[in-house]
């Protein structure tokens, strides 16, 4: 392995480590060197993953430093330090949040779980709402990673079933499962920087986000009903066969019983410490989810006495997971260069005032139809939900807007929603594809537009009826 890869590795380390001391010791060297450690990491990036492969973080950072050096006041120096640091909190959380999966991989808990709820699914649309909700809570480990083990999980049963139609009905439950945790699940990134930023309320913005995910879920499940119309075919029949050939190999309902429950433990123990720590104490979601997680994940292993389990996986993580992460940790710090720069030239009272002039022609019109739109376009830019979630809620904390901070989460996180659904050039999309066969733009937008559509006036017709209530 090259000097550089490894210089990178330690550098992110680093960075993250230092988030975590600074949180709580703060100290002027310490924070200069967490700025210099961020620019390294940069420049390391760029050696690591080549130049052509660089182009969005290099057009971030270079676009901050132009709007730093014209327009923002105070020294160069210290304006550079603090937009370095701007994405740090982010950056701790991602560093973080594998350890997860780690719990999760230790015991098949996902195959248990089906294996009991195997008479559950005996039909299309069962089926489609299993793999749905799965789906959606196994995002809690995974993030997106659930797109792929959750494929590959549906393709053991479905093996003998093949062509569009199949795939058609496999991918939009993956994908607009995983979509749909991005309103409400507090380990997605982009939810949880967005309910810190906006200093939003977290049981409102997760409540709230809940039920719209709930409509959304069963909206999604009456199209997969017409989709399977479409296509006459009997897919309950062929779903039936399979599984039935597929329970000869599960394990005795003890076991699946004993896995569940574990499961359903687990899941409690680590959201429902995070969402009661948040609520007691006062302590920032950026800090405390990462904190916990570490916690949680320490616990487990040894619970289960497997320490040399837990050393073995942070092993492998800082050997090959930490590299892994360079370019989204290059594009996010690149990012807050570029946000802490705009912050500074007052572009965010600009569009708000833009958008009021606007109302004063068209009265209905107001910025919660647009904040879903931008980071729509902004996804099909190529710009993945955490960036774009940066982006304009790095912006929007800047400002004052006229509605509760929730209703500003929802509206833009059902954008970050329908940009997975449709956009090709987006990491869940791109992962489907790759796993299934299929080109980006047909698992993206040919497949998903018209429930984009109905998800996004769901949406809007709630948070306009609570903003103008």
């Amino acid at each position: 392995m090259g000097v550089t890869t490894k210089a990178l590795r330690f550098c992110i380390l680093l960075y993250a480590l230092l988030y975590f001391i600074t949180y709580f010791l703060e100290n002027e060297r310490l924070t200069g060197l967490h700025a210099i450690i961020g620019l390294f990491m940069l420049l390391l990036s760029v050696i690591h993953l080549k130049i052509h492969h660089f182009k969005l973080p290099l057009f971030l950072l270079l676009t901050g430093f132009t709007i730093m050096l014209v327009f923002a006041e105070g020294s160069f120096p210290e304006n550079l330090q603090s937009g370095l640091l701007q994405m740090r909190h982010i950056i701790g959380l991602l560093a973080v949040v594998p350890m997860i999966s780690w719990v999760l991989r230790s015991e098949p808990y996902v195959e248990e779980i089906i294996g009991l709820a195997h008479n559950f699914l005996d039909t299309s649309r069962k089926f489609y709402t299993g793999v749905m909700f799965f789906t959606h809570i196994i995002s809690y480990f995974l993030l997106f990673g659930c797109i792929p083990m959750m494929y590959h999980f549906v393709n053991d049963i479905l093996k003998n079933q093949r062509g569009e139609e199949w795939e058609k009905y496999k991918g939009t439950a993956l994908l607009r499962a995983f979509a749909l945790s991005t309103l409400w699940v507090i380990s997605i990134p982009s939810f949880a920087f967005a309910v810190e930023a906006l200093n939003a309320s977290l049981s409102v913005t997760i409540l709230q986000g809940f039920l719209v995910t709930a409509a959304a879920m069963i909206v999604a499940i009456v199209f997969s009903y017409f989709e399977e119309k479409r296509y006459s075919i009997d897919l309950t029949a062929e779903i039936k066969t399979e599984i039935d050939t597929v329970l000869e190999k599960f394990s005795n309902k003890k076991q699946q019983k004993r896995k569940t429950l574990e499961f359903g433990f687990l899941f409690i123990t680590l959201f429902g410490t995070i969402f009661l720590t948040y609520e007691m104490l006062s302590v920032e979601l950026m800090i405390l989810i990462p904190i916990v997680i570490i916690i949680w994940s320490g616990i487990y292993f040894l619970v289960k006495k497997r320490p040399k389990r837990l050393l073995s996986e942070m092993k492998e993580y800082y050997l090959n997971g930490l590299s892994s992460q360079a370019y989204q940790f290059s594009v996010l710090t690149s990012a807050g260069v570029m946000i802490f720069s705009l912050n500074q030239t007052g572009i965010g009272t600009a569009i708000v005032e833009g958008v009021y002039a606007l109302q004063e022609v068209v009265p209905f019109i107001n910025i919660l139809y647009f904040l879903p739109l931008i980071v729509i376009v902004l996804g099909f830019m190529g710009l993945g939900p955490l960036t774009v979630m940066v982006l304009v809620a790095g912006i929007l904390e800047s400002i004052s807007l006229p509605y509760p901070p929730e209703l500003i989460v929802l509206a833009v996180t059902s954008g970050s929603a329908i940009s997975i659904l449709l956009s090709p050039l987006i990491m869940p999309v791109i992962v489907l594809s790759g796993t299934n066969g299929l080109s980006p733009l047909k698992n993206g937008l040919k497949f998903n537009y018209k429930y984009a559509i109905v998800l996004y006036v769901m949406v809007q017709v709630y948070v306009q009826w609570m903003a103008n209530g």
